[in-house]
C-alpha cells in the first residue's frame, strides 16, 4: 500500500495526528524507534484504519508517494538531527522532512539551510493544541521551504481546526525558522495568559473572598464575553473538581509551576531584539519564583500578613479584575506581535500577522474570540506598529483602564503578588509616554562612561558627551546599541 505521508514518533501527539490523517482519508506510514509501539498502536487505535506499520525507515521511506513527506513527532533537539541524517540515505532530491515537535527556531533555521543544500525540501511547522487538538483539529503553524508548501498544505488544512466562518486554522507563515518562531511566540503568550488567570484567581479569592462555586460561576461568565477563550473555560471548570474527600482538587495541587522552555526562548529572543516584552518575562520568573517554595514558607513566616478584610463592593471589584485581565492580555498580544514584526524585519520573512491570528482563533491553547479583533486590525493596517494604535484597542483599553488602576492598587496594598497585571499595566504608562526619565539615564551613562547622548534640539543621530565634573575631558566612548 503505497501512503501520502510518513509519520516517526508514536507518542500520544504522534499517535493522534496520525488517526486524525486516516479520518481525513489519508492513508499514513509510521516507524518509532521503539518498534513494539508500531505494532502496539496498529493493534489497538489504528486497526482497521488506512495506517501502515514500518519497523525501519528505508520500509518506511519505500511505501511513500513521491514526493516522500516525511513527518517527525520526536523530542526536540538531538533526536531530530539524529532522525534526519538516518532518513537521508533513504530520501531523493525533492522529498520533504517535516519537524512537528516543539523545535527552537534557530534549529529549524539551521535544517532549513543544510537540507536545501542537498535538494531536501524541510517544513518546520508549529502545532498547537495538545492531545486533542492533535486529534480532533489543532493549530498548525508551517515554515521552511515553500516549494514544499503545495505538497503538504492539503493534509495540513485538512486536519487541522476551522475558525467560526470555516477557514483552516493552518496557513504558510514563512521561510526557514518562522513556523517554529510564530509557535514559539504563541507558547510566549500562552505563559502570559496563563499567569494573568492566575493573578485573577488570586485577587477574587483573597481579597473579593469567593467561593470555588462562585469562581466557576464568574469564569463561565467571562467565557461567554469579551474574556472569552480556551483557558477562560478550562479554568470554569477546574473550579469545578472535586478531590477523593470532597473538596475542591485545586486546593491540593503544590503551587510549584514547571515549564518546558519556550517562553524563556521567547524571553531571550525579546532581549536579543531590544524588543520590550515585559509581561510574558515575568509570567517565566513568575514560575521561577513558584519553584522557590521553601524559601517562600520561610518568609511568609518572617513578615506580617496583608490586611484580608473584604472588599467593600465585590460586584464591582469582581467587574474591575475582569477589566484588569482584559486590558492586560491586550498588551500580552500586543508584545508578542511587536516581536514578531521585530523577527520579520530581520530575516525576510514577511509574516502576515492577520493571517496569523486567524491560524490562532481555533485548535490551539490561546484560541479565543479576541484573536478576530486582532485579525481585523491587521487587515485593516498590514503594518500597524502595534495594536495599541489600532482603533478598536485603543477604545478597550480606555473602557478598562480606571478598573485595570484600580485593581492594581487594591492588590499592592494587600500585598497581592501581581506580576503580570502590574506590568502590562506599567508597559502601557511607558508606551503613552511622549517623555520618559531615560533623559536622566542617558546622563548617568555620559557622567560616569562618556558613553554620549542625543539631544532634543538636535537631529537624531547626532551624539554629545559632556565634561560633567570638569576633570573628566573630552573623549566619549563610542555610541552603539546592544
Amino acid at each position: 500500500m503505497q501512503a501520502d505521508i510518513g509519520l516517526i514518533g508514536l507518542a500520544v501527539m504522534g499517535q493522534n495526528l496520525v488517526l486524525n490523517m486516516a479520518d481525513h482519508g489519508y492513508t499514513v506510514a509510521v516507524f518509532n524507534r521503539t518498534v513494539s509501539k508500531v505494532d502496539e498502536f496498529l493493534a489497538g487505535l489504528a486497526r482497521g484504519k488506512k495506517i501502515v506499520g514500518c519497523h525501519d525507515l528505508k520500509a518506511l521511506a519505500a511505501c511513500l508517494k513521491r514526493p516522500r513527506k516525511v513527518m517527525l513527532m520526536v523530542k526536540a533537539g538531538d533526536p531530530v538531527d539524529e532522525f534526519i541524517d538516518h532518513l537521508l540515505p533513504f530520501l531523493e532530491k525533492g522529498d520533504i522532512v517535516i519537524d512537528g515537535g516543539n523545535s527552537h527556531f534557530p534549529d529549524s533555521q539551521r535544517r532549513y539551510e543544510a537540507l536545501k543544500a542537498k535538494g531536501i525540501l524541510f517544513v518546520g511547522t508549529g502545532i498547537s493544541g495538545g492531545e486533542e487538538g492533535a486529534r480532533h483539529g489543532p493549530s498548525i503553524m508551517p515554515g521552511g521551504n515553500l516549494e514544499a508548501w503545495t505538497h503538504v498544505k492539503p493534509i495540513f488544512q485538512a486536519i487541522a481546526a476551522c475558525s467560526e466562518d470555516g477557514a483552516p486554522c493552518c496557513d504558510w507563515v514563512g521561510e526557514g525558522g518562522a513556523g517554529h518562531y510564530v509557535k514559539m511566540v504563541h507558547n510566549g503568550i500562552e505563559y502570559g495568559d496563563m499567569q494573568l488567570i492566575c493573578e485573577a484567581y488570586e485577587l477574587l479569592q483573597k481579597v473579593g473572598h469567593c467561593t470555588y462555586p462562585q469562581l466557576h460561576s464568574i469564569f463561565s461568565q467571562w467565557d461567554r464575553g469579551s474574556l472569552n477563550s480556551y483557558l477562560i473555560e478550562i479554568t470554569a471548570d477546574i473550579f469545578t473538581k472535586l478531590d477523593v474527600d470532597g473538596g475542591p482538587l485545586i486546593e491540593k495541587i503544590l503551587d510549584v509551576a514547571g515549564q518546558k522552555g519556550t517562553g524563556k526562548w521567547t524571553g531571550i529572543d525579546a532581549l536579543d531584539r531590544g524588543m520590550p516584552l515585559t509581561l510574558i518575562g515575568e509570567a517565566v520568573f513568575a514560575r521561577c519564583l513558584s519553584s522557590l517554595k521553601e524559601e517562600r514558607v520561610q518568609a511568609s513566616r518572617r513578615y506580617a500578613a496583608a490586611p484580608k478584610a473584604a472588599i467593600a463592593d465585590k460586584e464591582e471589584f469582581v467587574r474591575q479584575v475582569a477589566e484588569a485581565l482584559y486590558a492586560s492580555k491586550i498588551i500580552s498580544y500586543a508584545q508578542g506581535f511587536m516581536l514578531m514584526r521585530s523577527a520579520s524585519e530581520e530575516y525576510r520573512w514577511n509574516l502576515n500577522f492577520g493571517s496569523i491570528a486567524l491560524m490562532w482563533r481555533g485548535g490551539c491553547i490561546i484560541r479565543s474570540k479576541f484573536l478576530g479583533k486582532i485579525k481585523q486590525a491587521y487587515d485593516d493596517n498590514p503594518k500597524l506598529a502595534s495594536l495599541l494604535v489600532a482603533p478598536f484597542f485603543v477604545t478597550e483599553i480606555q473602557k478598562a483602564l480606571p478598573g485595570w488602576r484600580r485593581v492594581v492598587a487594591e492588590g499592592a496594598m494587600r500585598g497581592i503578588p501581581m506580576p503580570c497585571l502590574s506590568t502590562a499595566l506599567s508597559f502601557f504608562d511607558g508606551y503613552r509616554s511622549a517623555r520618559l526619565p531615560a533623559n536622566l539615564l542617558q546622563a548617568q551613562r555620559d557622567y560616569f562612561g562618556a558613553h554620549t547622548y542625543e539631544r532634543v534640539d538636535k537631529p537624531r543621530g547626532q551624539f554629545f558627551h559632556t565634561n560633567w565634573t570638569g576633570t573628566g575631558g573630552d573623549v566619549s566612548s563610542s555610541s552603539y546599541t546592544v
